[in-house]
């Protein structure tokens, strides 16, 4: 079956391409598209999506707001936000708000239309170097969890290895670089992965690695 995707874009241009692109792939279908996230919210009323494709910086209502409404809902589509911008604290917001993904608009297709697949299928797609440049960007003008101490006391379940692995992914290694780099197999650090969050209660890699900052559990500019 194909993967049902919404474009959410103010510039009809802009989703006016994407349309094209994705739909020349048979296994994505466009179902809909919306110019803003009031808009987008009406629209996944009546049509059913797996994936929303969702720019950040949109008149009346931000995808970020629009990410948080749409993922707050039962049987919520998966979000993957698209901005221009490299380094864009409304990516880092919409991340916290529950998008499972972030890439620039000036990602090959092949790449999107695989983020798609991924996001479908429940994983977080989020470049390591970005994932780097944008938190270690952020974080520094951010303040850290509210409840640090709580934050610390769920990273005490976590065995030696497991901290090893939280700490790399919130680098943001992948698992192929973090297998090479503690000399495992991907498929042990892929079982370690779906460890850690599930003793620390997250969604995804994405929670993880916004979990781990936060907390001060790695240190922005940390290598």
């Amino acid at each position: 079956m194909s993967v049902r995707v919404v474009l959410v874009d103010d510039q009809e241009m802009i989703r006016m391409g994407f349309r094209m692109v994705l739909e020349s792939r048979p296994e994505i279908d466009v179902v809909g598209e919306a110019d803003d996230g009031d808009t987008a919210l009406d629209l996944l009323r009546t049509v059913e999506a797996d994936v929303v494709l969702m720019d950040v910086r949109m008149p009346r209502m931000s995808g970020v707001e629009a990410t948080r409404r749409i993922r707050a809902r039962q049987d919520a589509p998966r979000v993957l936000i698209l901005t221009t911008f490299d380094l864009d604290e409304y990516a880092y917001d919409a991340l916290q708000a529950g998008a499972s993904g972030f890439l620039l608009k000036d990602t090959p297709v092949e790449d999107i239309a695989a983020a798609i697949g991924h996001v479908h299928k429940g994983d977080a797609v989020v470049a390591p170097s970005t994932t780097r440049r944008l938190l270690n960007h952020f974080t520094r003008a951010r303040p850290t969890s509210v409840e640090p101490e709580r934050d610390h006391a769920r990273f005490e379940e976590l065995t030696p290895r497991e901290h090893e692995v939280l700490r790399l992914v919130a680098r943001g290694l992948s698992n192929a670089e973090i297998a090479e780099q503690l000399v495992l197999s991907e498929g042990t650090v892929k079982v370690h992965v779906g460890r850690i969050l599930t003793k620390l209660g997250l969604r995804d890699r994405v929670q993880a690695v916004v979990l781990a900052y936060e907390s001060g559990l790695v240190e922005a500019g940390e290598h």
